[in-house]
């Protein structure tokens, strides 16, 4: 079990969470907001972002937390999200790409992807593409998080059909694909960063 303990001081660093307004993303706000870190709470809903903003500035009073609108199903909200904080934003030390949907019915983003696969994978992909000129100006060097699951044990990547188009929909088989994707992902983007000799690391 991780306690506030275990997070070295964050003070003076900003760190982007993807839905940090409930689960596992706001249990890492709070231990994150206890060592002293700015956060960004980017998140589909505004309104519950802001009440669980609200909700740390209270018991963290001594730290920032703002609010960016983020629906990763949408890749115009993406862009429009990621514009903003290259706009704005002088520093990310940490982009945690932790929002997701888990087993849900067949369905599809935006753009026409996989609903899991397209907001687990492929809108956090986007995302760290599209912030990377803040990750690599960072020069204290950044961070990129992406959080998958046990689930990527089981999962195969189709790379043929990844949206499931020409075969049969399995809502479990296509969320433990979104996770293996994740993981490769990381794997891919470290390799990358590594290769570049990039002071960022995933």
């Amino acid at each position: 079990r991780g306690s506030t303990l275990t997070v070295p001081p964050q003070q003076g660093r900003t760190v982007l969470i993807t839905g940090g307004n409930s689960g596992l993303g706001l249990a890492s706000a709070r231990h994150l907001a206890a060592a002293g870190a700015n956060l960004i709470l980017a998140c589909r809903n505004p309104a519950k972002a802001e009440a669980a903003a609200a909700a740390l500035r209270s018991k963290f009073p001594g730290v920032s937390i703002a609010v960016e609108q983020l629906d990763l199903a949408d890749l115009s909200s993406v862009r429009a999200c990621a514009s903003r904080l290259n706009d704005r934003q002088q520093r990310i030390d940490v982009l945690m790409n932790n929002a997701g949907v888990m087993a849900t019915d067949r369905g599809r983003t935006a753009d026409g992807f996989e609903t899991q696969f397209g907001t687990n994978h492929l809108g956090h992909f986007a995302l760290t593409g599209l912030l990377l000129p803040l990750l690599v100006g960072n020069p204290d060097g950044a961070r990129v998080v992406t959080v998958s699951s046990m689930g990527h044990r089981p999962g195969v990547m189709n790379l043929r059909d990844p949206h499931f188009e020409r075969r049969r929909y399995r809502r479990w088989g296509a969320y433990f694909q979104s996770k293996l994707a994740n993981l490769l992902f990381t794997a891919e983007l470290s390799r990358r960063l590594e290769g570049a000799k990039s002071s960022v690391t995933a």
